[in-house]
């Protein structure tokens, strides 16, 4: 239980020295492969059946004794169109690319003309992936996290100087060299949209388009995450309320706080565990609790079943709260620990201020559940702050992709953030969470974007796409009653064989 509470409660999506050259001019091209060179294997990603092409690229550093070897995986277009192509890039920041190999299955229209291509950078997946050994089994004591966090930096303190946006700007564009593409449009999720428009802005000449879903603008500050939180509960909540099965929970939003507010010892040491239904091996803090119901707000099938599973804890049964808890198992090891903290502390925690923490804080559930894990642990990774450009103004092709109850990059930052891109769509999935690439008729848009060149869309289908049934008991869902007329309408006359042939007879009468 302590792994699963900690990879949730953690898990994002995440005088400053600022690199103003390209990778080649500050490092040479010591390390930089060519294409004809390279002789890839054949691997496979999970999610996905066919066997892709796997690369080792090595790339050059932006500074001396920097160089590294990436791993790329390649799902090759199905035809000859030969358009540019479709780069992936992962959130975290600390998840690996190879880990969205599965969006192959939604996306498949896609890669029948261009080829999908997955770069885990520095430090994540299978390019000497940078863990702490805590990816895997994070202590859920934060005091133990931070400890351990220490001595992994301290182990080596040079390793977290490489691993920052600019570096993996420069990387992505050393790969794209060796791989011998001209132009490339980019796909990126959550912070991975951060590192699509950095690139953008370093090299703009490399680019076709963007595709950007979860946007963390260049400038916004995504980790206070509370209010973006609190304001995706509200909308679950009104959701909630329209619905006449959901209602019946009553005020479990106030509930909610309720629990959070009265969480002791007891209650901590006390928490089952989702697979055994035992106490928790360690205690589970309301902190704890409170990300998890962060974290089950970017799916909105997961938020589905949170105000029944908050009834039921009002009510002292804590086991559908934690079945909620270990949907999100498959989280250990998502993300690379390392890496993580090496980017947010030197790239969003050295930005944040008291005053906007205890503001962002205000009036939520998360309080500071959420950031004061970062907060403590950067204070123990003392990278440098690395500053980001004035973003100048960009003509790319952009399609900008929200959810409109999205936990921690919420709509507003793509319309207010933004201007500077001249040549911008936004597409808003009413009650979407975080990362909205597969749903309904989304990834047939994306393949029309890419493959018109950016001309305006119909959005009209995005309309179609809504939030999963509320969970109505121990069992899911309730059937809707028009549902439940419409299917006892189809099914009567097959119990009754009379009453169909009447009503054939009928049919057939002039």
């Amino acid at each position: 239980m302590k792994r699963r509470i900690a990879a949730a409660a953690l898990c994002l999506f995440a005088g400053a020295t600022v690199f103003a050259q390209p990778a080649e001019t500050q490092a040479g091209k010591e390390g930089l492969a060519s294409a004809a060179a390279l002789e890839p294997t054949l691997c496979h990603g999970s999610g996905w059946a066919d066997a892709l092409r796997c690369y080792a690229i090595p790339v050059a550093g932006l500074q001396a004794g920097q160089a590294a070897e990436l791993t790329v995986l390649v799902a090759p277009a199905l035809s000859d169109a030969r358009r540019e192509p479709l780069y992936l890039l992962a959130g975290g920041p600390g998840q690996a690319s190879s880990d969205l190999v599965q969006l192959l299955n939604p996306l498949r229209k896609i890669n029948r003309e261009r080829d999908l291509v997955f770069v885990d950078r520095r430090g994540a997946g299978r390019s000497q992936v940078f863990d702490c050994g805590l990816s895997e089994s994070p202590p859920a004591d934060i005091e133990r996290f931070v400890e351990l966090l220490a001595d992994c930096y301290q182990a080596d303190p040079e390793r977290p100087l490489a691993l920052t946006s600019r570096q993996a700007v420069e990387d992505l564009e050393q790969v794209r060299k060796v791989l011998g593409h001209e132009k490339i449009s980019l796909w990126g999720g959550s912070w991975g949209t951060r590192t699509a428009l950095l690139y953008q802005q370093w090299y703009p000449q490399s680019l076709q388009s963007l595709v950007l879903d979860g946007v963390a603008p260049i400038d916004s500050k995504v980790f206070l995450t509370a209010q973006a939180a609190e304001a995706a509960l509200v909308q679950l909540q009104q959701d909630c309320t329209a619905d006449p099965v959901c209602r019946g929970f009553g005020d479990w939003r106030s509930a909610l706080d309720l629990i959070l507010a009265n969480w002791d010892k007891a209650s901590a040491v006390s928490f089952p565990d989702p697979f055994t239904g035992l106490p928790s091996e360690e205690p589970v803090e309301s902190w704890m609790l409170a990300n998890a119901v962060r974290t089950a707000l970017y799916d909105p099938s997961v938020a589905a079943q949170l105000p029944f599973a908050i009834d039921q804890a009002a009510k002292g049964n804590l086991l559908p709260l934690s079945g909620i808890v270990g949907l999100f198992a498959r989280l250990e090891g998502s993300m690379a620990m390392g890496l993580t903290f090496s980017v947010a502390c030197a790239e969003e925690v050295s930005r944040m201020q008291r005053d906007e923490i205890v503001a962002d804080a205000a009036g939520t559930f998360l309080g500071e559940a959420f950031v004061q894990p970062f907060v403590r642990g950067c204070a123990q990774w003392p990278v440098p702050s690395q500053e980001y450009p004035v973003s100048e103004a960009r003509s790319h092709p952009v399609l900008l992709i929200s959810g409109s109850a999205d936990p921690i990059t919420p709509p507003l930052y793509a319309e207010q953030d933004l201007d500077y891109l001249e040549n911008r769509q936004h597409l808003i999935v009413e009650g979407g969470g975080h990362i909205n690439s597969a749903r309904g008729c989304i990834p047939d848009l994306m393949e029309e974007f890419l493959d018109g060149g950016g001309q305006s869309l119909d959005q009209a289908c995005v309309a179609d796409i809504q939030r999963p049934p509320f969970m109505a008991g121990m069992f899911g869902p309730s059937l809707r009653q028009e549902l439940r007329q419409e299917l006892q309408h189809e099914i009567q006359p097959r119990l009754n064989p009379e009453s169909e042939a009447t009503a054939s007879a009928e049919e057939v009468q002039p």
